[in-house]
Order: structure tokens, then sequence, then C-alpha cells
């Protein structure tokens, strides 16, 4: 996946804000997911604020993950629906096998409004082991790297949310890591620590998990 794409349109800036306004929450998407049966959770700053159990600051979009060979299960839910592939600053708008093929990016549009709803990522697995696409000797149990919301809502764990967010931090990651850093308890710490110096070594938040 992640692999050299040609083509496809670049979108400006203040379109993708646009399109992406009426963008699902967390609980329209669970409702929608309601009964398949391939692993999903929530990822990125939403999944940071279902750990937390409130929303902290306002989110441009409702990012899932899926193991990529449970997306067809996903994608056969939305047969009214079109689901773009998104890389580098460009969309391949309804893309075709290969272009999904080659990357993990899929947003999920409305084709009467164009507005996009999810996005949704196809990520690397082993049958029921998750694989982490930024390193693929990091391999876990959907089990583990799942937890669920009173209300039953599944998330990425905050440890892993943060590993990813670590690669390029923006405002908003800072942000996050911040609100989220005084609820993570000793062993999050720890693991998220660890994975940060292997991925990421000297990485500031390295200080603040010590």
């Amino acid at each position: 996946m992640d692999s050299e794409l040609s083509g496809g349109v670049e979108v400006d800036e203040r379109e993708l804000e646009e399109r992406w306004a009426n963008a699902w929450r967390p609980e329209e998407a669970a409702l929608r997911l309601a009964g398949v049966r391939t692993p999903w959770y929530v990822a990125a700053g939403w999944a940071l604020d279902l750990f937390r159990g409130a929303q902290s600051r306002p989110h441009g979009d409702l990012e899932i993950a899926v193991p990529a060979a449970g997306f067809p299960e996903v994608r056969a839910l939305f047969p009214d629906h079109v689901f773009d592939v998104a890389s580098s600053g460009r969309v391949w708008f309804a893309a075709g096998d290969e272009t999904l093929a080659s990357t993990h990016q899929t947003w999920l549009r409305d084709p009467v409004t164009d507005r996009y709803l999810c996005d949704v990522f196809r990520e690397p697995h082993d049958g029921g082991t998750w694989i982490c696409r930024r390193d693929e000797t990091l391999r876990l149990p959907y089990d583990v790297i799942i937890e669920r919301t009173p209300d039953g809502i599944p998330y990425l764990v905050p440890e892993l949310v943060l590993l990813f967010k670590a690669k390029a931090t923006r405002p908003k990651d800072e942000q996050d890591f911040a609100g989220v850093l005084p609820l993570l308890g000793a062993r999050r710490r720890a693991v998220l620590a660890g994975r940060l110096e292997r991925l990421h070594p000297g990485h500031p938040w390295l200080d603040l998990l010590a």
C-alpha cells in the first residue's frame, strides 16, 4: 500500500473543507456500521475524544479503519455512495481497484451532495492480527488495539493514536497529546514511549512521558 500513484485531481483546501462540513460523528458511523463482521474502529482525533469521554475540539472529518480484506463488506453497505481515494494532496474520484490497492485512504462521498461523510483507512493485517502501516514488525490482535465507549463505539487505543500523530506533529496533535497525557496510566505511557523510541528516536514527547 501507499506506492506511488499517478493522476488524480488536486482539490483546493477550501473546497475540501466545504465537502467535509457534514462529516459524520462517531455515533453516526457506529449506527451505519452496525452488524458488520469485520473489525473496525474510530481513529485519529475522534478516537482520543472517545477515550476522554467528551469532545475536546472541532474535528474536520471522521476517520475510521478496517482491515484491508474487510473493506468490501463496508463498501457493500453504501451502494448509493462513492469511494474516492486521497493521497499526497490529490483525489482520485470513484477510484478503481488498482488505485484502491495503491494507498490506504478512502473517502466516502454522497454523490448527490458531493459531501464527504467518512474517511476509511484500509489497514494492513494478517488475518485477525493488525499490522502497523508505519512499522510492519508492530503486530497486535484486534482485541488488543480496540477499546469501546460505554455505548459500544470502537476506537483505537490512545497509545497507538498518539504514535501515528507523532510522525509530523501539527498544533492539533500537540493539543491532543497535552490533553490526553494526564489520562494515560503508567502502562500506556511506557508502551507509547517504547514505540516512539523505535519509530521516532529523540521525539520531544519522550521527555513528557518519562
